[in-house]
């Protein structure tokens, strides 16, 4: 059975994030991910397109594990990327981790 490897993609400088806003990466043309550094220190990252009508996550307002869509104010969790009822749908998440300091996507 093969493995799949993933691929890193640079984020930047783990001190140079700020927290609780969001950075849109770029994946592919069509494709990005919103990253955030929440207040605890972690690093989250998820489709950077509300469910609902295409909201841009980067853009909106972080408080705890969630962000809250710029459009229309849908709570979407960052940890698994859930949309909070009575809202429905959910984000693709994504990995993140940390080498020497700087923040990377595995995708």
């Amino acid at each position: 059975m093969k493995e799949l490897t993933k691929t890193k993609v640079y984020v930047g400088a783990f001190l140079e994030l700020p927290e609780r806003v969001g950075k849109t990466v770029k994946l592919e043309e069509d494709k990005e991910v919103a990253v955030f550094k929440l207040s605890n220190g972690k690093i989250k990252a998820i489709e950077n397109k509300c469910p609902h009508k295409g909201g841009v996550l980067s853009e909106g307002i972080v408080s705890g594990e969630h962000v809250f869509c710029p459009m229309h104010d849908w709570k979407i969790c960052l940890e698994d990327g859930v949309v909070q009822e009575p809202d429905f749908g959910c984000v693709k998440t994504y990995e993140t981790i940390i080498v020497d300091g700087e923040v990377f996507l595995l995708v």
